[in-house]
């Protein structure tokens, strides 16, 4: 595959090491995540259909709410049929175009979910510092622009990271020690300069970090200065408890996001990053409607009704 500017990529595919070194784990593993990919998928669209069904849940927070289901539901599926594939077939191979793809819809929804929570941190900051103008400031027309404007740098900063990728050369060494085309395992086959790839990257990664947890740390900071002000604890107990499932999210979201990008890494630490990044790309598309159905008392009601609809359906 020939690139525009002299760069070339004699490579058609790669292949994905995964977890192969240990085979007695193959199966098991196969298992484990089929069962954690069938449950975020059905968590996810039942957090989208429960928001659709309960006329309570009409407000910009399950909206947003709803898109990070999507995202979630996007991620987990550009990621784990492949990983499921690799873990039973001895085929272990990607195309070259599957790979760059496989990492802009990968990066897109990572960069995307990034802002949309930081959008749900702004929102929840509306919500407790100006309960009575909440419904006018998080208009819809507004909440919508937002959500808008996540996709929208999302796709960008993932086309440009991606676009630096491409332009570099791949040559013999096609193996990639990951699960997934992930950027420093496709970065670690380029036999070209990658200095202006790194530095894109760092960039973009840099600049969307500090501003997501600017905007996360700010409203909380607001919103910790409301609540300690509140003179009722009952006001303090439901600002917490609109709260709590966000910062849930937020601090396994970005906790692991640090630990991969910012702790060096070596050749021992492999495997370390490769369960750091299923927890990343497996994991936590599961648990973000687990943590939001659990602690939500407005999702477990409609939950509850939707289950005991379906029990009286089938008991008449």
């Amino acid at each position: 595959m020939a690139h525009e500017g002299g760069n070339q990529s004699s490579v058609p595919s790669f292949i994905l090491v995964g977890f192969s070194e240990y085979p007695p784990l193959q199966v098991p593993l196969f298992l484990v995540f089929l069962t954690i990919y069938t449950v975020t998928l059905l968590g996810n669209l039942g957090i989208i259909l429960v928001r659709k069904i309960n006329p309570k849940l009409q407000t910009p927070m399950y909206f947003f709410l709803s898109h990070l289901s999507f995202l979630d539901i996007c991620y987990s599926s550009t990621v784990t049929p492949k990983l499921l594939e690799i873990l039973v077939m001895e085929n272990r191979t990607i195309s070259f175009t599957g790979c760059m793809t496989q990492f802009f819809f990968g990066c897109a929804c990572v960069i995307t979910e990034m802002f949309m929570l930081a959008v749900m941190a702004y929102d929840r900051f509306v919500a407790v510092c100006n309960p009575l103008l909440y419904t006018v400031s998080m208009s819809p027309k507004l909440s919508a622009l937002l959500v808008a404007g996540t996709y929208t740098w999302g796709g960008l900063s993932s086309s440009i990271i991606t676009y630096s990728l491409v332009q570099l050369s791949y040559c013999e060494s096609n193996i990639i020690n990951h699960f997934v085309c992930e950027y420093s395992a496709v970065l670690s086959v380029s036999c070209s300069d990658s200095s202006f790839s790194q530095m894109v990257c760092f960039a973009i990664s840099t600049f969307n970090e500090i501003c997501s947890l600017s905007i996360i740390l700010a409203s909380y900071a607001f919103i910790v200065i409301t609540v300690i002000k509140m003179p009722s604890k009952g006001g303090l107990q439901k600002a917490l408890s609109t709260c709590t499932s966000h910062l849930t999210v937020i601090s396994i979201f970005h906790g692991i996001l640090l630990f991969l990008y910012c702790v060096p890494s070596s050749k021992s630490s492999c495997l370390v990053v490769k369960v750091a990044t299923v927890f990343y790309t497996v994991l936590i598309p599961m648990l973000n409607p687990l943590i939001y159905s659990l602690r939500n008392k407005d999702v477990k009601e409609t939950i509850r009704k939707l289950i005991g609809s379906k029990l009286n359906c089938q008991s008449t």
